[in-house]
């Protein structure tokens, strides 16, 4: 898949009439980098189009780019390699939700941070595999930066293997919570099902966990740059 194709491929989700811009920046405390993510539609001059594609296909490359967070080092995504439908983009998305709302769709694999004005920032996620998907609401009571992994006793059942790490897997790009996690909570009790980073983003766009919620890295340090403590969550 070439350059062109790929931002063109980005860009043939989004149904809006004319040609747009819609700036992303995460809301953190240092100044936030503008990024983009755009719709297409036909143009009578190619000039401006394949300008905001030149614009888009740079802001994708410095999103995904290879950049140190904390003690480790995050590497590139190759974005050419990547279905364009998976990379991160602002979207259409009116609901009853407020700004700040998490909804995952399990069926499409997406995760939707609601905004205003009737947008969403839509990522793409691992989901349950048969028979470990799930329907709900919770919150997400705290988060974390490359955080540690303790295998469920179920889990170790299921692959005894796991069991050296049953007192915990120190954070690190090894770890299968990968860089960011956020912890959903079922009111008051931890429900043990996170959003969180991966070691294999390979899996993104697939049924493989077993019920949490996997993003590429680069996209869980943005959601967590962007989402407060105690926002909704809900799965569906």
């Amino acid at each position: 898949m070439n350059w062109r194709n790929l931002v063109i491929g980005l860009a043939g989700g989004l149904a809006i009439s004319a040609l747009s811009i819609l700036p992303i920046q995460a809301q953190t405390s240092s100044p936030a980098r503008s990024e983009i993510a755009l719709s297409i539609s036909p143009a009578k001059s190619t000039r401006q189009p394949r300008a905001v594609e030149r614009a888009a296909l740079e802001d994708l490359t410095a999103h995904y780019a290879a950049r140190r967070d904390g003690r480790y080092r995050l590497p590139a995504l190759d974005i050419s390699a990547i279905d364009p439908k998976l990379l991160r983009q602002r979207v259409p998305y009116r609901s009853e939700y407020a700004p700040g709302t998490i909804v995952i769709d399990s069926a499409s694999r997406f995760l939707y941070l609601i905004e205003e004005n009737g947008t969403a920032l839509r990522y793409a996620v691992a989901v349950g595999k048969p028979g470990f998907s799930w329907t709900g609401e919770g919150q997400i009571a705290r988060t974390s930066k490359w955080p540690s992994w303790t295998p469920p006793g179920s889990m170790i059942r299921r692959q005894p293997s796991l069991r050296r790490w049953r007192h915990g897997m120190p954070g690190s790009p090894k770890n299968p919570l990968g860089a960011r996690a956020l912890y959903i909570y079922f009111g008051e009790r931890d429900s043990l099902y996170r959003i969180h980073g991966t070691n294999n983003p390979k899996s993104i766009g697939t049924a493989a966990s077993s019920g949490c919620f996997r993003m590429f890295n680069h996209d869980v340090i943005d959601l967590y740059q962007r989402i407060e403590r105690g926002a909704r969550v809900v799965v569906m």
